[in-house]
């Protein structure tokens, strides 16, 4: 099966959160699934999230990650991850913060241009922690991706209407008309 970066794969509404979503089904031991363990899938990510990220004004064209910036590259990613995912949960500490300023820093200091995938994605993890209604950062009920609920009323719990939301009000359909089928 050839993969793709799709609009669903940029459903965080933050660079960051779209880097974090990159590994699927995160905990989930049989399904996870890291799309940037695949070299070609890590490359084509700057030119998709050029197009598809919600911050692609604010960030433009971006460069992929400068040579051996890979592993801190990852770092960032998982730091990113960790930090907002407890945040949202309501358990971050200063020791992740910490951690995600540092891992930040050193992306920022590491990346070869302002334009680098590493010093966007950076740029963007410090916009979150600054964010001013930090409670539209959510968690996707149906994929545990990150997202930002952009809703009127705050009331998102899914990351895409098209993928998870769809799974979702079709699961409920399926057990609202097996309850009234059943005696």
């Amino acid at each position: 099966m050839t993969f793709t970066w799709t609009p669903h794969r940029f459903a965080g509404g933050a660079l960051a959160l779209d880097v974090a979503n990159s590994v699927i089904l995160r905990h989930s031991p049989d399904g996870r699934r890291d799309r940037f363990a695949v070299p070609e899938q890590l490359a084509a990510f700057p030119e998709a999230a050029s197009r598809l990220s919600a911050e692609r004004a604010r960030f433009g064209t971006l460069r992929p990650v400068g040579p051996g910036n890979e592993t801190l590259f990852l770092h960032l990613r998982e730091t990113i991850d960790g930090y907002f995912r407890d945040r949202v949960l309501g358990q971050e500490s200063r020791t992740q913060l910490a951690d995600l300023l540092d891992a930040t820093a050193m992306a920022l200091r590491a990346a070869p241009a302002d334009d680098s995938l590493e010093a966007a994605t950076a740029n963007s993890a410090l916009g979150l922690i600054c964010e001013p209604q930090p409670e539209r950062m959510k968690i996707c009920g149906n994929c545990g991706w990150l997202f930002m609920d952009r809703s009127k009323n705050r009331s998102r719990t899914w990351c895409d209407m098209a993928v998870c939301g769809n799974r979702v009000k079709a699961n409920r359909h399926y057990h609202r008309r097996k309850k009234e089928a059943s005696p």
